[in-house]
């Protein structure tokens, strides 16, 4: 049987070259996705907000919007059945500023998905204060939002202390499952503690039997805290060994790594967002039982989100950043100009059930 092309592949010649060259002379549409495949859709930071109460116009007296994130999110929405997205993920930084105003926009725009289809959201730096408090979050995104949905596996309860600090869906856990395929999809907070890795290792042992994708928001990156603005761009770039919330008893990109995340065999993806002056970064890498952990940076802002297309058969999934503003497949950036840090296709087997 001769196995089916990537959908990409499949595309037109002439709009395969208008992809290429990202010429703005005619827009594209996301192809259909064919039968026997699945879709997992990730939305990169949406602090894009204008208007009153907001970084980019503090002045301002316009009511308050955010055009990207709302049609990121309505696009979504609208293509659940034709791209067969079964779900979505949020990699952070929901908010630019930590303020209700902001918060009640962003709960108004992700209620268009709310009870279509499971989804997930990372805390990011933005979405709390630097010592860790998520309570705004919290308030617009508690679990009991969730609770109803046979989907959502639970979030982390602290023993003591405040639930401000990492407690009432700031880490949160849900299932899915496609065919004879079944998913466990960990929500982190950014640099979250070791409290929180605990039980996150404690999810990924009590879901073993099923394939493991994690989103936190920081994740790739500048190797080392950036000294000056170059630094953001132009320093080695790889998993990040600095932090930016929960003070001493936050971790690191790297520390969550060698603590947690490197010692489950069914963990596949790890996606994160947060450096805007990075953009689009990716590597695979082992962990500790020899499986392969892809992880994707993703922080385009106004320039596209991801759309990861399952193709079972095939043993493979294709990742493709698709902008719904212009409605074109961005294949370069000012910032990132290899076409294949946007349009990819990762190996991952699912012929099998995966190693525990």
């Amino acid at each position: 049987m001769q196995l089916r092309q990537p959908f990409y592949r499949r595309l037109p010649a002439y709009i395969l070259v208008m992809c290429l060259l990202a010429t703005p002379l005619r827009a594209v549409e996301f192809p259909v996705a064919p039968a026997g495949t699945f879709s997992i859709v990730v939305i990169p930071d949406t602090q894009h907000y204008r208007g009153q109460n907001t970084a980019a116009e503090p002045k301002s007296t316009r009511p308050l919007t955010n055009r990207m994130f709302k049609t990121y999110v309505d696009w979504t929405a609208a293509n659940l059945k034709q791209q067969r997205i079964v779900f979505v993920s949020h990699v952070g930084d929901i908010v630019d500023i930590n303020n209700r105003p902001q918060w009640t926009l962003a709960r108004s725009i992700m209620d268009h998905l709310h009870g279509k289809v499971p989804y997930g959201i990372s805390v990011g730096n933005h979405d709390m204060t630097s010592g860790g408090d998520s309570s705004l979050f919290q308030e617009f995104f508690p679990a009991t939002r969730f609770s109803q949905f046979d989907w959502y596996a639970g979030y982390y309860k602290k023993a003591s202390g405040k639930t401000e600090e990492s407690g009432n869906n700031a880490n949160s856990c849900q299932l899915f499952s496609v065919g004879n395929l079944d998913f466990v999809f960990l929500h982190l907070e950014c640099n979250a503690p070791d409290k929180v890795l605990d039980w996150a290792d404690e999810m990924l042992k009590k879901y073993s039997q099923r394939r493991a994708v994690i989103t936190t928001h920081m994740g790739l990156g500048p190797r080392k805290k950036p000294k000056s603005n170059d630094d953001f761009y132009s320093s080695p770039k790889g998993r990040m060994d600095w932090k930016k919330c929960h003070g001493k008893k936050g971790n690191t990109p790297q520390e969550m790594w060698e603590k947690s995340f490197h010692k489950h065999a069914n963990l596949f993806m790890i996606c994160c967002g947060d450096q805007s002056r990075t953009q689009a970064l990716r590597q695979s890498v082992q962990g500790k039982n020899g499986n392969v952990v892809h992880e994707l940076l993703s922080d385009y802002g106004t320039n596209g989100m991801r759309v990861m297309r399952f193709v079972p058969q095939n043993n493979l999934i294709e990742v493709r950043t698709w902008n719904p503003l212009t409605r074109q497949f961005p294949t370069r950036t000012k910032i990132v100009s290899q076409a294949d840090q946007h349009q990819f296709t990762l190996p991952y087997s699912m012929s099998k059930s995966p190693p525990r």
